[in-house]
């Protein structure tokens, strides 16, 4: 074990050996390593040195963060990281979702494995402009469970930040798990000494969501990382008319049956213009005012919505941006409007 680090037989939510509860805390009891933590001499941690060198070269470090799972942060960390990329800024996109890191596949980088050279950890890139870094080039195949307890994953997420070699860049992205955890606890305690820009925090319309959404910002604050604003993402789902599946309901049985051929003859002939109508729905129940309403109760920017749109979802199957074939022309200039907020020097690249 080296000095600072959290052994890998810990208690959860072991405090560090060099923390100055170390071995006298509630969650150290019954921990192996109770009595040496206890009686080590304590003292910074020399790792945050090597984090700040490596750190040293990356101008912007941008956290995307939600207080529930599946809202779509992902998708929108990668599509973000994309958009950047775009811009011609240099780009790194760290995954830390250690136990569900999806990140890869939203790349297009399945299959792939990280290197080694003599200037430590080699991102996989994308292109040129764009590497990427997760636990998940380092599973035998992509079905493996990671069942970690808290210091294990803090001990990678410490190693990802003062390993991988990124070079001189523009912009971090880090995508985080859902929720205020040992993960989060230990990217602000790393990064924050370097300077964290701030973060974006991702949630759908339902108060569901929002409950959580608003321990995320609480948990920013108490951390001292700035708010940069709310994504209300899947707010609605919006396509093309002629893109809708018609079904007709048998209501005594409760099967359907497939009209969509039908309608959409139908329409073309008696009202073509209605065929590039944009079709949308409330999915989830906005009533309670939504993300917008949270953020000026609690005083943090709105960014703004990202409806549901089939081809983002799409998109982020096979791994690409949305911006690049404008098949996604219902999400792309939301998600782009969103990004100009963040970056507002920047114009976007068509």
């Amino acid at each position: 074990m080296e000095n600072g680090d959290i052994p890998e037989d810990a208690n959860e939510h072991c405090p560090g050996p060099q923390s100055e509860s170390a071995g006298k805390s509630d969650s150290c009891a019954g921990c192996p390593n109770q009595e040496s933590c206890a009686t080590a001499p304590k003292g910074p941690d020399p790792d945050l040195v090597a984090i700040a060198e490596r750190m040293s070269t990356v101008k912007h470090k941008i956290l995307v963060l939600s207080g529930k799972g599946g809202v779509g942060k992902s998708t929108f960390s990668a599509q973000l990281s994309f958009a950047l990329a775009g811009m011609d800024h240099q780009v790194g996109l760290m995954d830390i979702d250690i136990c569900g890191p999806s990140i890869p596949k939203m790349l297009g980088l399945e299959g792939q494995e990280i290197h080694q050279s003599n200037l430590g950890w080699s991102p996989v890139y994308v292109e040129d402009n764009l590497g990427v870094m997760s636990i998940g080039f380092m599973l035998p195949n992509s079905d493996e469970a990671v069942i970690w307890r808290g210091p294990r994953k803090n001990g990678l997420i410490k190693q990802f930040l003062k390993d991988v070699y990124w070079g001189e860049i523009d912009y971090l992205v880090v995508d985080a798990p859902p929720g205020t955890s040992d993960e989060h606890i230990s990217i602000v305690q790393y990064l924050l000494p370097t300077g964290i820009d701030g973060a974006i925090i991702v949630t759908t319309p339902q108060e569901v969501s929002l409950i959580d959404v608003r321990k995320e910002v609480s948990f920013c604050k108490k951390v001292g990382v700035p708010v940069l604003g709310v994504v209300e993402n899947m707010s609605g789902l919006s396509q093309p008319l002629k893109d809708v599946k018609f079904m007709k309901l048998a209501t005594e049985t409760g099967s359907s049956i497939n009209v969509t051929e039908d309608v959409i003859a139908c329409l073309r002939k008696n009202a073509p213009e209605l065929l590039d109508i944009v079709a949308c729905s409330e999915v989830f129940d906005s009533s309670g005012g939504g993300a917008e309403r949270m953020c000026r109760e609690m005083g943090v920017p709105f960014l703004g919505k990202v409806p549901m749109d089939p081809q983002l979802c799409k998109a982020a199957e096979q791994g690409k941006s949305c911006f690049e074939d404008n098949k996604c022309l219902i999400s792309a200039p939301a998600l782009k409007s969103i990004i100009q907020k963040v970056v507002p020097s920047t114009v976007m690249t068509e």
